[in-house]
């Protein structure tokens, strides 16, 4: 085993109340891909800071090793003094680093080296630091949120550099799939101590569950312990009991214990706030179209969206995604076309605004809109502090200012805010953003489980897979062109549909391009035969017939995969279908090759 290039042990830090860390620890080692997972606020990013050495531990052991170079990912990256986004970047490296790193990572990131970075959004910003934490290739590189605001292309390629990076990696991030993909050791954050899992994080979630499991036993038992001595200090005789001092020591080191437990942290249960049913068309577009300059945003394009349907809207940055939400929700006229709305909506929106938040203002001051101690959730009146245990928020929160909570807490509140109010359409753009798994996992029961209609942007692969019914994506993500195709299923099914049609095109490619060489072979063939054989009659004569059976095969299970219920009700149905589908245009295109090439001999022989 290598010697380790950074560590932390034993590791605490307080702001008074319950300790944020009570002893946790971290140990990386050359080539190490670790992501750090806990709740939010559960001091992922302190640990990660003390590691690097932008925060102290009020005690405990780091080392890190001095020949070792370091690299962190900022939430807020500083720009003061860097007239370009490209000095910026290049002032990461060190005099033995190659400068064209800095050039290669702008491009794939998408960023202008010669911008000006105060103009930077937010997420350009984040990916501009990307660039600096990346260009110098360091021993240990430390990535916190690093898929925060951009867009899948981007992230399947950030997964490539990671996974053929030799620097170790130490990770936090809310993205199931891309966490599976970089990792191969988790570290769990609960409750201020660490447990390590030397596997990805993959096989997180069971292996947190056992260990809550087995927490939960002991504690069971501990209580019982404590049961049995408590009967034995009552009714044990006088004399044993002077002699067994001892015991007595044991049984109130046992209560000490039982009591200082700080038991798992409950999953946030929400309470969601229904209006009436709304009509059964909600969305009806015929046609619209959208062009900025002269770039088309949205092409003609046409889809209905009924009442119950789950709708997941996918797209590199820039493909004009939100573009095309606002228009299906009446926010934004349409150049031409028209957009029909339903009738009975009530909707209530999640965008990514969130710096709209007062920041000065109170947990509970943001929840009531200041009406008081109490708001109304789905026609109940419920006191604040009870609606805030549901989203994980502790009681005492509820005169804390916004200031205080982490990215991810806020994301939570303004969650719950969302939820309180009554709706048939929920909107939700960017949702995924800074929220812990915990979270997430409420939120996908949320939107699966939503009685109304939902359409969601999310970049988050795994989220679109648990949740929607269709996703629309630009027919052209390489170079968007403003035409959008809506595919039955999530993200995966999206892909597996598009693959199929890549096959497709690519066979009938094919028999465009090779006419001339049948031709040949036919001809070639002729020369040694005068007539066709028995079996070669028999397939001409038989393949339309297996052709037509194979075509209405597979119009049977695409109108089956276009009913948005079917992946609804059975995902893993649906996911045969789709494999069969595949399977079945495969044999069709062998079997039009076969006869055409039949026909092409037949032809020769009788001409």
């Amino acid at each position: 085993m290598a010697p380790p290039i950074l560590k932390l042990d034993d590791i605490h830090l307080s702001f008074g109340g319950t300790p944020l860390l009570a002893g946790a620890g971290l140990q990386v080692e050359p080539g190490d891909r670790i992501c750090l997972v806990g709740r939010n606020g559960s001091g992922k990013s302190t640990l990660m800071k003390i590691a690097a050495g932008l925060a102290e531990a009020q005690s405990g052991e780091v080392f890190r090793h001095p020949s070792s170079t370091l690299r962190y990912l900022p939430q807020a990256p500083d720009f003061d003094g860097f007239q370009t986004v490209e000095a910026y970047a290049a002032a990461g490296l060190g005099p033995s680093d190659d400068p064209y790193r800095v050039t290669y990572l702008l491009e794939h990131l998408g960023l202008d080296g010669s911008a000006d970075p105060s103009t930077l959004s937010g997420g350009e910003a984040r990916r501009a630091a990307l660039a600096k934490v990346m260009a110098p290739e360091p021993d240990i590189l430390m990535l916190d949120e690093p898929t925060n605001h951009l867009d899948l292309p981007t992230i399947e390629w950030l997964e490539g550099e990671l996974v053929r990076s030799k620097s170790a990696l130490i990770v936090i991030s809310h993205d199931r799939r891309f966490l599976e993909k970089v990792s191969t050791a988790t570290v769990w954050l609960d409750r201020g101590f660490s447990r390590r899992l030397d596997r990805g994080f993959g096989e997180f979630e069971a292996w947190r569950d056992r260990v809550l499991e087995e927490e939960e036993l002991e504690q069971h038992k501990l209580g019982k312990a404590i049961e049995r001595e408590e009967h034995w200090l009552r009714y044990g005789v006088t004399a044993r009991r002077k002699r067994n001092m001892r015991r007595l020591g044991e049984l109130q080191d046992m209560r000490q214990r039982h009591r200082g437990h700080r038991g798992a942290l409950g999953s946030a249960q929400a309470t969601v706030a229904e209006a009436r049913e709304s009509g059964k068309l909600v969305v009806e577009a015929d046609k619209i179209t959208k062009t900025f300059g002269d770039r088309a945003i949205v092409a003609p394009f046409t889809m209905r969206i009924h009442r119950g349907d789950r709708i997941g809207l996918v797209g590199p940055n820039g493909a004009g995604k939100t573009t095309l939400l606002k228009m299906l929700t009446g926010q934004l006229e349409p150049d031409s076309g028209t957009i029909k709305l339903g009738t009975k909506l009530e909707i209530a929106t999640l965008d990514q605004r969130r710096e709209d938040l007062d920041l000065d203002d109170t947990l509970a001051h943001y929840l009531t809109d200041g009406r008081g101690e109490n708001l109304l959730v789905d026609g109940v009146q419920r006191h604040v502090t009870g609606y805030m245990k549901e989203f994980l928020f502790q009681p005492e929160q509820a005169r804390t200012p916004i200031r205080d909570l982490s990215g991810g807490e806020r994301a939570r509140l303004m969650l719950a805010r969302i939820l309180a109010r009554p709706s048939n359409l929920l909107i939700l753009d960017e949702p995924t953003n800074d929220l812990d798994i915990e979270t997430l996992d409420l939120l996908q029961e949320i939107v699966a489980s939503y009685k109304g209609t939902v359409i969601l942007v999310s970049h988050d692969r795994d989220f679109l897979d648990r949740t929607v019914t269709s996703t629309i994506a630009p027919a052209n993500p390489d170079a968007p062109d403003g035409r959008w195709i809506e595919y039955a299923g999530g993200y995966s099914d999206m892909l597996a549909q598009r693959k199929g049609e890549a096959v497709e095109e690519r066979r009938r490619s094919e028999s465009r391009e090779k006419p001339a060489e049948r031709n040949n072979s036919a001809g070639e063939a002729s020369k040694g035969k005068g007539k066709l054989s028995y079996k070669q009659k028999f397939a001409i004569e038989n393949l339309p017939k297996e052709m037509a059976a194979k075509e209405a095969e597979i119009a049977v299970i695409e109108k089956r995969m276009a009913d948005p219920a079917f992946f609804t009700k059975d995902p893993d149905g649906f996911s045969k279908a789709a494999a069969k589908l595949e399977s079945l245009r495969a044999d069709l295109g062998r079997m039009e090759e076969e006869w055409l090439e039949l026909e092409m001999l037949r032809e020769e022989l009788e001409g």
